[in-house]
């Protein structure tokens, strides 16, 4: 005991970061699964080079954990806890390359402070393995250009490449890699330099799975990320509930005193630049070059587009490091007060669930409907069963049933990777089916009083039976509406 008070003591700072980890680590088994955390443990149980929405990194991260450990919820929680772990590790170590002692410790505090780190901690996304290779990315770049080790560039080739792997988004990094050398006048002649190629030629080899899948399927996926997205921005009409949607998030996973650090020196060193023509020293245009394009990119595009919450999150890396130069002692303090308080609160919601999330993003119910589906399927032998909600309840499903869950191609509808898994869905022509359709603004018990039209054309005869409803601590919160759908038609 003597010992554990000596080094609170003495490392305030690391005892308020271990005490995060900690936290976050004592919540993990409180939470049920998130449809994204099947949605993505799916894609390991359907190894691929690559898949339709995303590459494969976070599946192939979620399969090495539960072929080790089981296939337990709280071991896909835990793969994703412990491989963000490593990247606040690997942060610490880049931060430690640009920072005095008392300032990385700034850095560190503001990192594990924010409720990013938490959603990364809790949530599987394709986020979770980004974040890393992104952290190590950007740390092998600086031992290569500032430390002239010529081995990590090829070790940078290779995160660069897994953090393709991981998210398209990681292209920004080669971007960023570049825009710096161009603008670095002490740094020009690395574009002559042959690790520098070959750490790109290597970063795009690296990438060839999810090439190849693509080509393979029409690049299917390339497709669906770019031009499907770029045609929803066509005419650039403003949308302030956009920008103020992303204002919103940005402020929730930051915290308002971080991103507000972010907007003020954004603003100073883009207008030195642009006003003043005057460039940062070299090691914070290297910080910059990896924090710019990412977040004034996509926070330029929000008035215009729905950028996601976590699409800025790898800006954050570097942007953190700026962040610790900046901030004082007094912000930092506050920044910690808001973090404890909100994390706290996050901790009552998912313990005890005080208000119902109207929504299929929740952890709450999905085990309860997969164990009242399996009793419905047992008095309707010989039925398979599907959903339509693009893949959240198929996943869920698929992830606790035994019997393998089918999504909204059923009634053909386009359902993600679900229709490339190669189902010949003409085998079960004739066959009954259970339909589970969520009712996310749940009211009451009723049945819904209607059948989707689709039903109709691919089954002879559908019925809705009674819905099931998911009770917690006595309280209703949620609702399921069930269809028995006789003699399924894949060719309607």
């Amino acid at each position: 005991m003597n010992t554990i008070t000596t080094f609170i003591e003495k490392n305030p700072a690391i005892t308020i970061v271990i005490a995060f980890q900690l936290f976050r680590f004592c919540l993990l088994p409180s939470m049920g699964l998130m449809p994204q955390d099947a949605y993505y443990h799916f894609y390991g149980e359907n190894l691929s080079l690559s898949y339709f929405d995303h590459p494969g990194m976070i599946g192939y991260m979620l399969r090495m954990f539960t072929i080790t450990f089981g296939k337990y919820v709280f071991v896909v929680k835990l793969a994703n806890f412990v491989v963000t772990t490593l990247t606040i590790l690997s942060f610490y170590k880049l931060s430690t390359l640009f920072l005095s002692k008392d300032k990385v410790l700034k850095s560190l505090l503001l990192l594990i402070s924010t409720l990013f780190i938490s959603i990364l901690s809790f949530n599987s996304t394709p986020d979770v393995p980004l974040m890393l290779f992104w952290t190590l990315s950007v740390l092998f770049l600086y031992r290569a250009i500032f430390e002239n080790k010529k081995a990590y560039w090829i070790y940078a080739g290779i995160t660069m490449g897994l953090a393709f792997d991981s998210k398209y988004t990681a292209l920004l990094l080669q971007f960023g890699l570049i825009a710096f050398i161009l603008f670095s006048n002490k740094k020009r002649k690395l574009l002559f330099s042959p690790w520098f190629w070959a750490s790109l030629v290597i970063s795009a080899l690296i990438t060839f799975p999810v090439w190849w899948w693509n080509y393979q399927h029409d690049f299917a996926s390339f497709l669906f990320q770019s031009s499907e997205r770029t045609s929803s921005m066509s005419g650039f009409k403003i949308h302030p509930k956009f920008f103020f949607g992303a204002l919103g998030h940005q402020l929730f996973l930051l915290l308002p005193i971080l991103f507000s650090i972010f907007l003020v020196f954004t603003f100073k060193y883009v207008k030195r630049a642009l006003i003043k023509f005057k460039l940062p020293s070299t090691k914070t245009l290297f910080l910059l070059a990896f924090f710019i394009p990412t977040f004034l990119g996509f926070m330029i595009l929000t008035p215009f587009y729905w950028v996601k919450l976590n699409w800025l999150m790898p800006s954050y890396v570097t942007g953190i490091i700026l962040a610790s130069m900046f901030i004082t002692r007094k912000l930092l303090k506050i920044q910690l007060i808001i973090s404890v308080v909100l994390h706290f609160l996050v901790a009552l919601q998912v313990v005890f669930y005080f208000v119902p999330v109207k929504s299929d993003d929740t952890w709450v119910g999905w085990e309860e409907l997969a164990l009242e589906t399996q009793k419905i399927q047992n008095k309707y032998p010989d039925s398979f069963v599907f959903s339509d909600d693009k893949y959240k309840t198929s996943a869920v499903l698929n992830f606790y049933m035994n019997d393998k869950v089918y999504a909204q191609n059923i009634i053909g509808k386009h359902a993600l990777h679900f229709d490339y898994l190669g189902d010949d869905l003409s085998t079960l022509n004739g066959k009954n089916a259970i339909f589970i359709d969520s009712d996310t603004r749940f009211k009451n018990d009723n049945k819904k009083g209607e059948i989707n039209p689709l039903l109709n054309n691919y089954f002879s005869n559908v019925t809705e039976l009674e819905p099931i409803i998911i009770e917690k601590n006595g309280k209703k919160l949620r609702k399921f509406w069930v269809f028995y759908c006789k003699e399924y038609n894949a060719n309607p």
